[in-house]
């Protein structure tokens, strides 16, 4: 009987742990679907995944970001849901020999999320229903699923009684719960709960957030026609390579780095922006003001700092705003700043030289992107834009605030991480065609891609074949210097094999490219781009 006793323990447990892993499900599930009828905040698996950014440590982050890309916040989201999970399981082992405390465990780990969600400063009081109606079902769904497979505890008194007792007590409800029947009836109901907790996942609030865009407030918006318009794109911007990145990139395609797992949806009508710190008079726009004001298009190339040698965390839009330039003048900084910190909606906030957005390039407070408003991914209702800085220090994703100030006074989120406080943009290239392991017919061989070196423009862009001599591609017209620009080189007859393509870009200043390898922090990843093609 003994025998039997423990052959039997090892199915409770994987019973249990089937059980607090259903419970789970289901809890995320029907809370993420409840969710649906708040806001974001109110989503459970949204919220402790955004809890969790700004505890990550830069040693974390960059080459989450460098792996996934603008696919970090889903990989965060599944990692955080994995590890509900894990988590929910664990308890459900422990409920094979202490059912009660398991239970307790697992209502203490749901009402994690109740805590950060109430601790979140744009939350309503209302945000809370969600989880803890998901609680509420995941705590039955977990006592029902142990009642039908798993079997009771003594009671603490009947831990000190006849040892003989105890073990026929065990064996007898051990052959009950044993019964094949009970058996498919609990996988079956496990199954089914499971089942539909999945759906609501797949049909609730994060899956939506982290997928589509909240356009109800966008539609609100309606640019007027810009003061000063960008300068027209001429059909020599662009090189006849066929693959290579159009020279304006779609707000589908544009690249999303930031800190949010889920874009904020602002009313257009409710924002602000407040100008204020070292200035003889703070100064606060309505979206109103803003659009009233005569709004100007430039062509500008962003980047982030964390993009890759040869990676696509760059983008080329055209941007409408108002020089922030003159905003700044309204205010009349003190002589003593020297840089401006500017806050985002979500608590983001960036540390731009002041001289960035006063001098004569077209720093923008934007509210348009290729003609249409910005996207919530993008910012919406307002953004920063500033030529010549990695966007983690000018490129403020729903700012509400500028706050002039000074470097030795303020930091910023990045900076406080071991980034680069200025950040200037470093002279770029990257081979786009052919393609990384890409197989091409022999004869000659076409390769393209871009470069950039905003605030000075590209000058050459050299590429080499193999272990050959650099060879001086073509560069398709510049735009402006704030833009990237496209080149093209052909190489004739190249011989069947594998070869190696590498690039570099001078800038109009004369500075090449550096060949030297490094990491991004503090202030962007280096080195030539190169890439392996196959003649065939």
């Amino acid at each position: 009987m003994i025998t039997m006793n423990r052959k039997t323990r090892p199915a409770h447990r994987f019973r249990g742990a089937v059980s607090g892993i259903v419970a789970a499900v289901m809890m995320f599930g029907l809370a993420d679907l409840i969710a649906r009828a708040f806001t974001p905040s109110a989503a459970p698996l949204l919220t402790l995944g955004q809890a969790i950014i700004p505890l990550a440590p830069p040693a974390a982050i960059k080459p989450v970001i460098a792996l996934f890309g603008d696919n970090d916040k889903l990989v965060l989201v599944l990692s955080t849901g994995l590890g509900a999970i894990v988590v929910a399981g664990l308890v459900g082992v422990l409920a094979a020999s202490r059912r009660r405390l398991a239970t307790t465990l697992l209502v203490v780990a749901g009402l994690v999320p109740v805590i950060v969600i109430i601790i979140r400063p744009e939350a309503g009081a209302f945000d809370v229903i969600p989880t803890l109606i998901g609680i509420a079902v995941g705590i039955t769904v977990f006592i029902l699923l142990l009642r039908l497979g798993v079997p009771a505890t003594p009671a603490e008194e009947d831990d000190r009684a006849d040892v003989a007792h105890s073990i026929a007590h065990d064996d007898a409800r051990s052959s009950r719960t044993s019964d094949p029947l009970s058996r498919r009836r609990f996988f079956g109901l496990a199954g089914v709960v499971g089942a539909i907790g999945a759906v609501t996942i797949a049909t609730g609030q994060t899956l939506v957030s982290l997928t589509q865009e909240a356009g109800a407030a966008v539609a609100k918006l309606v640019l007027p026609t810009p003061a000063k318009k960008a300068a027209a794109i001429p059909v020599a911007a662009s090189t006849d390579i066929e693959g290579t990145v159009p020279f304006v990139t779609e707000a589908k395609d544009f690249y999303r780095i930031d800190t949010v797992l889920s874009p904020p949806v602002i009313d257009p009508e409710q924002w602000s922006l407040r100008i204020h710190g070292m200035v003889e008079e703070e100064v606060t726009l309505t979206m109103a003001d803003v659009l009233d004001l005569p709004l100007e298009e430039h062509h500008i190339t962003l980047t982030c700092v964390s993009n890759p040698v040869g990676g696509d965390l760059v983008g080329n839009a055209t941007w409408l705003g108002y020089p922030v330039r003159e905003l700044l003048t309204r205010a009349r900084p003190s002589s003593q700043a020297d840089m401006v910190l500017s806050h985002s909606f979500d608590g983001f906030t960036a540390s731009t030289p002041i001289g960035a957005l006063t001098d004569d390039r077209a720093a923008l407070l934007a509210v348009g992107m290729n003609g249409e408003p910005l996207t919530p991914i993008h910012g919406f209702p307002a953004r920063l834009v500033v030529p010549g800085l990695y966007g983690f220090v000018s490129a403020t994703k729903w700012v509400t605030e500028l706050e002039v100030t000074r470097f030795d006074e303020k930091t910023a989120y990045w900076t406080d991480r071991g980034w680069d406080a200025k950040a200037p943009i470093l002279v770029a290239s990257r081979i786009e065609v052919p393609g990384p392991l890409a197989k091409v017919p022999a004869g000659d061989i076409r390769v393209g891609g871009t470069a950039w070196a905003q605030r000075s423009g590209i000058d050459r862009v050299e590429v080499k074949l193999d272990d050959g001599e650099w060879t001086q591609a073509d560069l398709a017209e510049e735009v402006t210097i704030d833009t990237w620009r496209q080149w093209r080189a052909e190489f004739a007859e190249v011989a069947a094999g594998s070869h190696t393509l590498t690039v570099r870009a001078t800038d109009k200043d004369g500075t090449v490219q550096t060949a030297k390898r490094r990491d991004s922090i503090p202030n962007s990843a280096t080195g030539h781009h190169h890439i392996q093609f196959r003649v065939e």
